[in-house]
């Protein structure tokens, strides 16, 4: 167990990442998204991401969960990093995570779907917002736009609403 040194017995926030492809398609840019399929968030869409391993760099981390989320191999002198997301869990402490969030303009390889994610290219100015978290409105069309910031998500009681977001440019 990861326990942050400032909270005795309070865990730390899970480090994890999100990787968001962006092509140019004939009608505009295009944003890869998935249905989550298992595990913590199950039934959103989402970019795909997910945990960063012990002694693992967060960008590694975000191309290895591309490439195994989807079949995509990011090339890594297109991706960026463009913010860190704070998600805090009030009701359920243990669900906090640090998310650092990357983009990516080149990429190989063929769309696989995986066991995880059902992946699909949509076009940015039609995201499937509604069926996304109730945050990623707020913070995830900024980063597609170029903006880089720290954004912080608290989360209702109910750990799927939101409580408040505080984002700040860097």
């Amino acid at each position: 167990m990861n326990v942050n040194p400032t909270q005795p017995g309070q865990q730390s926030p899970q480090p994890v990442v999100l990787m968001l492809v962006l092509r140019d398609a004939g009608h505009g840019t295009e944003v890869l998204l998935g249905l989550k399929l298992t595990g913590f968030g199950a039934g959103n869409m989402v970019a795909p991401g997910g945990k960063v391993e012990p002694g693992e760099q967060p960008v590694a981390a975000a191309i290895r969960e591309l490439r195994e989320e989807t079949g995509l191999k990011a090339d890594p002198r297109t991706v960026d990093f463009r913010a860190t997301v704070l998600f805090r869990f009030p009701a359920n402490p243990r669900s906090d995570m640090d998310c650092q969030v990357f983009t990516a303009h080149g990429f190989s390889g063929q769309l696989v779907p995986s066991r995880e994610l059902d992946a699909r290219w949509y076009p940015v100015h039609r995201m499937p917002v509604e069926q996304m978290w109730q945050d990623a409105a707020s913070w995830l069309p900024r980063i597609i736009a170029g903006e880089q910031f720290t954004a912080t998500v608290t989360m209702a009681d109910d750990n799927q609403g939101v409580r408040g977001i505080d984002i700040q440019s860097w």
